[in-house]
């Protein structure tokens, strides 16, 4: 087993968690909707909560797929193994805070999408600048980060996200949501 194959075992062990903890809350979500239906109760997925999982579930593909770019410079040792903890970790708290645990506690997820999306987009925003400062410094891969799609990309990112943490209304955040999501499926098709 190479060095990388035995830390993208960990990393890749707490980014599918956080990947189960998407798809658990959504169903935990259709769950309650269900139950809402059969008992004449009121209860709304909405849209806002639905957008921030597939693009917290996109993001975080972006990043496993960055960790392949790495390989060649992964080496086991404490240090390596608690930053991937440190990261992945944190992913999963992201993943963790799209659904509520209780979602029948809601009229509407689009309340729950408020009250969460700035610590959850805050995460991915420390994620996005630890993932710079490493590529920054590793000469290869900061030379691809300085090339005009990825840098504009990467800027196009941060504006949406920052605005998705303070924009008010709803429709202004779906509009959002969907740039973010389509951003990642631009850059993916166009790479």
């Amino acid at each position: 087993m190479s060095d990388f194959e035995f830390v993208f075992a960990l990393y890749s062990l707490l980014l599918g968690l956080s990947m189960v903890e998407l798809l658990g809350g959504l169903g935990r979500a259709l769950e309650a909707r269900f139950a809402a239906e059969a008992e004449k109760g009121r209860f709304a997925i909405g849209s806002l909560t639905p957008l921030l999982a597939v693009f917290v579930m996109l993001d975080l593909l972006s990043f496993w797929a960055s960790a392949w770019r790495v390989k060649a410079d992964v080496v086991v040792s404490s240090a390596a193994l608690m930053a991937v903890v440190a990261f992945a970790g944190l992913y999963f708290l992201a993943a963790r805070l799209v659904f509520p645990s209780h979602p029948e506690g809601f009229a509407n997820l689009d309340t729950h999408y408020f009250r969460v999306r700035r610590l959850v987009f805050g995460l991915l925003l420390v994620l996005l600048g630890a993932q710079l400062a490493y590529f920054l410094n590793h000469p290869d891969l900061s030379r691809l980060l300085f090339r005009p799609f990825p840098l504009g990309m990467t800027l196009l990112f941060v504006a949406l996200v920052v605005a998705a943490m303070w924009v008010k209304g709803r429709r202004a955040s779906i509009a959002i949501l969907s740039l973010l999501i389509a951003r990642y499926v631009v850059a993916n098709l166009i790479v």
